[in-house]
């Protein structure tokens, strides 16, 4: 393997394309800043592409509670659709078309299509040469000193061949954090004690690799009648028996405990029924056939990202190489038994066993496997930042009659219930329902490092409020934030702190981040 190293050199390092790093290198860019990003696949956009997870978003989306860059990917998304494709003539006129018609959200689409969407945003800055693009790197070194990272190497996952990357500011936008262990920079895993947090639902005592569930994603059509039947999976027998410690079920099964209560059960089954129990199949959707003319579609698409591949038998993070590797594996394995086991032995309403006609689209993933390029990560490394966002932030419970809470250093807004899915220890779970939230500036600063920022959901949040601030058009505004961020401190030659703690330099910088179409306060609503 070639392991040369070279060097580049930017005003700022984007590590990690995912959905937060996309936007950070975007808004950089559009400050006149030059900005080298990697990303360790071969696809721009994280949850949105090469994850293969359709967008998480709130009931006021299609009105506001997101960055004007957000509603302008949404509308070229839709816009994609009704320009390319042949629509029906009542989806097409559809002001808010939605391609997949799942009920997860408001715009279920293709991966595919958030990735030429993404890249088209990106265009005009990486044609020019402002933005300058590394596929498949991923961080391996860095240098740090005096409070300041001074480098960040990192190395094609194919030939091996290094490259060394030195600028004014870096970004971690990776899934996992993986700057931040790197550039020695403090910071938190898995779970928080609760007389560390003051959280009511924080566990009696910290523990670090009790991490959240990750799901590798994959997509499927289905044509009744055909024979699709993939070869058994190697953990099949395992995944077949296995039933979580919270549940009473197995987790290959149309029945599953909730984390939080395992007394509850919830049902589902795979297609819509006439009995009021949820379907799956339309849960992520995102091909509706009847959408389209001329027979375009021979079936559905829809993206599995489901309580049944959830994988929570060990963590990813600061665990040895051969433990994660073997914890990646079986989560690919847990979601290819799941295949399996919807071909072969998943109950069918009309008392028969399996839809053999299920078959598995690695096209729309642009894999040879079907699954996504990359799993879905939930739970990242989080900064030590100057403020960490609690749940009396955010818990409706806690706050009460109080409201939205308002930070004086809000840099953007969402909204999202409190959503655990079972960590890799406790196996804790739960939803709490929360007030619409913002992102304190304070949480994406670190509490030493003055030039190193995070960009995605390794902001400061706790385990818990994670849950929330995880989501796809709140990692974006992170992103952008971020972006913004460091471009400010750069023209202006201040640390992000001293924007924070200077009222001059922190009403220059929000208005900054207003006249780019990025909402700070939420309405009345």
């Amino acid at each position: 393997m070639e392991t040369v190293a070279c060097g580049i050199s930017a005003d700022v390092i984007v590590v990690g394309g995912g959905t937060g790093g996309c936007m950070a290198a975007l808004a950089a860019a559009k400050m006149g800043r030059s900005v080298v990003l990697t990303e360790e696949t071969d696809w721009l956009g994280g949850q949105l592409t090469s994850q293969a997870v359709p967008p998480d978003e709130h009931q006021w989306i299609e009105q506001f509670g997101c960055t004007a860059t957000y509603r302008e990917f949404r509308n070229r998304v839709r816009a994609y659709y009704t320009s390319h494709y042949p629509l029906t003539d009542e989806a097409r006129h559809h002001p808010q078309l939605n391609p997949g018609n799942g009920w997860v959200s408001r715009l279920c689409h293709e991966p595919k299509a958030a990735l030429r969407v993404i890249e088209d945003m990106l265009a005009p800055y990486v044609s020019s040469g402002r933005i300058t693009v590394l596929y498949r790197y991923r961080p391996v070194e860095a240098a740090s000193g005096h409070d300041e990272v001074r480098s960040v190497t990192v190395e094609h996952t194919d030939s091996g061949r290094r490259v060394t990357l030195t600028g004014q500011f870096f970004l971690d936008a990776t899934e996992c954090g993986d700057v931040l262990p790197l550039a020695g920079a403090e910071y938190v895993t898995g779970a928080e004690a609760r007389d560390e947090t003051g959280e009511p639902h924080a566990p009696d005592a910290a523990d670090p690799l009790d991490m959240q569930a990750i799901t590798h994603v994959f997509a499927l059509d289905f044509v009744e009648g055909r024979e699709e039947t993939i070869d058994k999976p190697e953990q099949y027998d395992f995944w077949r028996r296995f039933v979580p410690r919270f549940s009473r079920y197995p987790l290959l099964g149309w029945i599953s405990s909730d984390p939080a209560d395992p007394a509850v059960a919830k049902r589902y089954e795979l297609f819509p029924n006439d009995r009021n129990i949820p379907s799956l199949w339309t849960y992520r959707r995102i091909i509706d056939k009847s959408q389209f003319r001329d027979g375009l579609f021979e079936s559905d698409i829809t993206l599995v990202n489901w309580p049944q591949n959830d994988y929570f038998l060990g963590p990813v993070i600061d665990v040895p190489e051969a433990e994660r590797l073997e914890h990646l594996e079986s989560a690919r394995q847990l979601s290819l038994s799941l295949v399996y086991w919807l071909q072969t032995e998943a109950p069918r309403p009309d008392g028969g066993k399996g839809y053999r006609g299920i078959r598995l689209r690695p096209d729309v993933l642009g894999t040879e496997d079907g699954l996504a390029k990359h799993p879905y990560i939930r739970e990242s490394r989080r900064i030590k930042a100057v403020y960490t966002i609690t749940e009396g932030d955010v818990s409706k419970e806690i706050r009460g009659s109080k409201g939205i809470l308002r930070y004086e250093d809000s840099v953007g807004v969402g909204s999202y219930h409190l959503d655990l899915h079972p960590t890799t220890r406790s196996n804790r779970g739960f939803y709490i329902p929360t007030y619409p939230y913002e992102i304190p500036l304070g949480a994406l600063i670190p509490v030493r490092l003055n030039n190193l920022l995070p960009a995605c959901k390794n902001i400061g949040t706790t385990q818990i409020t994670n849950g929330c601030y995880r989501l796809h058009p709140t990692e974006w505004n992170i992103g952008e934030a971020a972006g913004y961020l460091a471009a400010y401190a750069i023209s202006n030659r201040v640390s992000p702190k001293e924007i924070r703690e200077n009222k001059r330099h922190l009403r220059q910088f929000q208005e900054l981040l207003a006249e780019q179409g990025i909402q700070m306060h939420w309405p009345e609503i």
